[in-house]
């Protein structure tokens, strides 16, 4: 009942500049990211409200030599249907896909994926997701086959497929020694319906207000 999340929200994709032009020249080309380790599944990706934290992401792809020109790309989103990681009804959701697809894995003698430390990351973030993507993507596939196959006997389905997922990320150390807040922690968005992207824009730089306000010739 709660599940459609009804406002627009601001997102914002690290990217390099050349993706940045071409987004805000030719919309309709959005970019789909399909790695294996993607942390909520393949989508396109944004931070929520969060420039800055965007930025710093294409900042570091740049240092990694996988970015030319560090950029940063806005949207205005509307997440639809969402699992959202925030709600725990999705978390059990999720973890009843878990045991689904770990008993499948067992069956054929297959080990599941694990989620992987970078190299050189002192924090141990498991930032290579590779388990909680496939998770997340066998959930989305469970779903797609039980909705088609109510239709087939049914005409009909109750199941939804979700247009975006929304999790909650503590990454990075601590901001200050004892510290329970962390460095790079952010709300995260992978958007699965290209129909949720309302439009991409420039952001704009903040001004000065109170000095914009002053005539030129005070």
């Amino acid at each position: 009942m709660y599940d459609v999340k009804p406002n627009l929200i601001f997102g914002f994709h690290g990217c390099d500049e050349s993706v940045r032009d071409r987004l805000l020249n030719q919309p309709d080309e959005i970019v789909i990211s399909k790695e294996k380790y993607d942390w909520l599944g393949h989508g396109m990706y944004f931070w929520e409200n969060n420039y800055q934290r965007a930025l710093l992401w294409a900042e570091e792809k740049k240092r990694r030599g996988r970015i030319n020109k560090p950029a940063v790309i806005g949207a205005v989103l509307f997440l639809g249907y969402c699992c959202d990681f925030l709600n725990a009804s999705h978390i059990y959701i999720l973890k009843e896909y878990f045991e689904l697809m770990a008993s499948v894995y067992a069956e054929v003698g297959q080990k599941l994926p694990q989620n992987k430390d970078l190299p050189h990351d002192p924090y141990k973030d498991k930032v290579l997701r590779e388990l909680d993507c496939a998770v997340i993507e066998f959930m989305h596939g469970e779903i797609l086959l039980q909705s088609k196959s109510d239709i087939q006997s049914k005409g009909f389905s109750h199941r939804k497929i979700f247009d975006s997922i929304r999790g909650v990320f503590t990454e990075g150390g601590p901001v200050f020694e004892g510290a329970g807040i962390l460095e790079k922690s952010h709300i995260q968005i992978c958007i699965r319906n290209p129909n949720c992207i309302k439009g991409f824009f420039l952001p704009r730089k903040e001004i000065d207000f109170q000095k914009w306000q002053q005539p030129a010739d005070s």
